[in-house]
């Protein structure tokens, strides 16, 4: 048991009292805790305390330590409001942030007229421009150790773990046209090895790289290029891994989506085997895609086959705890990046209507567009074939009675699907709808749906009718929870892939560790005690980072969980749309009310009874988590 008296020194200052402790897989314990100092100073019965300690009962409450997220894009968020409320209301205490080859870490790198931030976050994780800009525009460092040093400034609320980002990497030692133009020379090459190495040393967990296809710049004259990860051929990405391998640090990399070949090539470099020792190296994501059934297969079977012992990698693909519902403004989502004439739309500032307005009317794309929405819908082809059998190439299947209308500025279309209403619309044009219809809606079909014949025609005039202003949601993977279910408790996969931070109207995943432990709860304690494991520990040790424990003489990085709230947690129903100040603009959050009710970062109260802390946000509560082998900045100048 891990018990101890505090002394007179050890004064506590807060005790929870009669938890349901879970902590590193073991079996559950009811103890209290006692906290002093920011640190656990003692577990165990009926602890003493003295006057000035808080009491909290945790009757009937689990205790375990605070979650990780280990794929956000809080990068720009911790500039704003560096409590990351959203997440920390949910259990989050830890965050890993420059995922998916992007992030501050050189700063605001703009030169001429190139703005890095802006035209790889803009497309990427759909954030407007004007938020992007203002963030640059306040940057005042320029290295990834003055980066470190920033963020360890902050007010922050979880604790962060930061990885240096492949496209910026590409930029500080090529400049921004050449990062996307061309390979590295050798010199530039050796650059980039030796700043990954002092970054390692100084304080990254790891490296992060890209290579999904939809992955595009935001600014004229490059929207038809990806970000500059996506240049990198493999002989760069294996100078640069073996870097990471020799620093015994972090590889978080996506997949070339449509080369099973270059995945192959691309994640044996986690091997031992082949390479010397084994690269950790953590992968998104074990998706169970609606339409093609293969994709959660082959991450499974690619998992077991680098893991293996023949082959000695250290492979972790991240699976998402929650069904990926996706939501589109007009044309404007992360799906569309994948299918070429919905691209182009994306291609548009954000702002820019007329831009779309004259793409949607143009004859040529026309034909295109209805080319591309009826593609394997009709007739009998290979395509008609794929679609058949759940093997389509995009993820996105253009299934109408899939899509449902959120907001609308014809309000009484909001809560339909798409089939249901291209049903309605041709009811009315034959005029089969009752009497009774709404005469703004009747206006409206007959003055600009007139013409539709095909559902191909009805989804061209919704985007040309309404633009942005149209909010419609699907879900693309993991439909079936028993499926996401036996993706999350793969001791092979790591819960992960929340893409927090990012994406401000398209996703809402801030919930997703809370939906993982629902779904484990299921099976019992030992399946709750596992995953509670899967949170906290095993990320903790795949980072390399101190946390994800909560004994005597660890940080005090705690939550308390309601387990009947949590049973009855509907997730899918628990997405609000709300204006965030911070960005001045709308964002898609969750609510997960009273699942957790006590939320201690470093012994702080960030979050308490469905509110946050009054101090969230304006005292430091984390810290910036370094892997234990990390030098100071003092060794580093002495080292080079």
């Amino acid at each position: 048991m891990n018990a101890q008296e505090p002394t007179p020194d050890n004064r506590i200052d807060t005790l929870i009292k009669n938890a349901k402790i879970f902590n590193n897989g073991e079996s559950p314990i009811t103890e209290d805790i006692a906290i002093a100092d920011g640190r656990i100073v003692a577990r165990g019965q009926n602890l003493s305390v003295s006057e000035h300690t808080e009491v909290v009962d945790a009757e009937g409450l689990w205790a375990m330590p605070g979650l990780f997220d280990i794929h956000t894009h809080y990068d720009l968020e911790l500039e704003v409001a560096p409590g990351l409320s959203e997440s920390t209301r949910h259990g989050t205490t830890s965050v890993v942030i420059a995922n998916c080859s992007l992030g501050l870490a050189f700063g605001a790198q703009r030169k001429g007229d190139s703005d890095p931030i802006v035209d790889c976050y803009a497309r990427v994780e759909n954030i407007p421009k004007s938020v992007l800009r203002s963030c640059a525009d306040k940057v005042d460092w320029n290295t990834p150790e003055e980066y470190l040093e920033h963020l360890d400034s902050l007010n922050l609320g979880p604790n962060v773990i930061t990885l240096l980002p492949h496209s910026m990497l590409r930029i500080d030692a090529m400049g921004f046209d050449a990062s996307i133009n061309r390979d590295p020379s050798g010199a530039e090459l050796e650059t980039m090895r030796k700043t990954l190495r002092d970054a390692l040393r100084a304080g990254y967990a790891g490296f992060s790289t890209d290579a999904l296809p939809f992955h595009y710049l935001a600014n004229q004259p490059n929207c038809h290029k990806t970000i500059p990860t996506q240049f990198a051929k493999y002989a760069e990405l294996k100078a640069l891994t073996q870097v990471v391998r020799e620093e015994e640090k972090l590889w978080q990399a996506t997949p070339p989506k449509d080369s099973a070949i270059g995945t192959l090539k691309t994640f044996l470099l986690t091997s031992g085997r082949l390479h010397g020792k084994p690269l950790t190296t953590t992968v998104v994501a074990a998706l169970d895609v609606a339409n093609n059934k293969k994709i959660s297969r082959l991450a499974r079977t690619l998992s077991k086959m680098l893991n293996h012992p023949w082959v000695n990698g250290d492979f972790h693909m991240q699976a998402l705890g929650a069904p990926f519902k996706t939501w589109s403004d007009g044309a404007i989502t992360p799906l569309s990046e994948e299918i070429p004439e919905l691209r182009q739309l994306n291609e548009t500032d954000l702002e820019d209507r007329p831009a779309r307005q004259a793409i949607l009317h143009d004859p040529d794309y026309i034909k295109a567009f209805k080319a591309m929405w009826m593609k394997g819908k009709q007739g009998w082809s290979i395509d008609r074939l794929k679609r058949k059998l759940d093997l389509e190439d995009y993820a996105f299947n253009r299934t109408l009675a899939d899509m449902t209308v959120e907001l609308c500025p014809q309000k009484s279309w909001q809560g339909m699907d798409f089939e249901s209403l291209f049903q309605r619309i041709l009811a009315i044009k034959a005029g089969r709808l009752p009497a009774d219809g709404e005469k703004d809606e009747q206006e409206l079909v007959e003055r600009e749906f007139f013409w539709i014949c095909d559902e191909a025609d009805f989804m061209l005039q919704m985007l040309r009718s309404f633009d942005t202003e149209l909010s419609w949601c699907t879900v693309t993977a993991n439909r079936n929870l028993d499926t996401v279910r036996e993706l999350l408790m793969d001791p092979l996969l790591l819960p992960g892939f929340n893409d927090c931070g990012a994406h401000l109207t398209n996703m809402a995943f801030y919930d997703v560790n809370l939906r993982s432990l629902k779904l484990a709860a299921q099976g019992g304690e030992a399946d709750l005690s596992y995953m509670v494991k899967r949170l906290t520990k095993d990320p903790a040790d795949v980072f390399g980072v101190e946390g994800g424990t909560i004994n005597v003489g660890d940080r005090a990085d705690l939550i308390l969980v309601n387990p009947e709230e949590l049973m009855n947690y509907d997730g899918e129903q628990s997405v609000e749309r709300i204006y965030r100040e911070e960005y001045q603009h709308p964002q898609l959050v969750n609510r997960s009310g009273d699942v957790v009710s006590l939320v201690l970062i470093g012994g702080h109260k960030a979050w308490e009874a469905g509110a946050a802390g009054e101090q969230l946000g304006q005292t430091k509560m984390g810290q910036v988590l370094k892997p234990s082998a990390s030098i100071t900045a003092e060794e580093l100048e002495y080292a080079s």
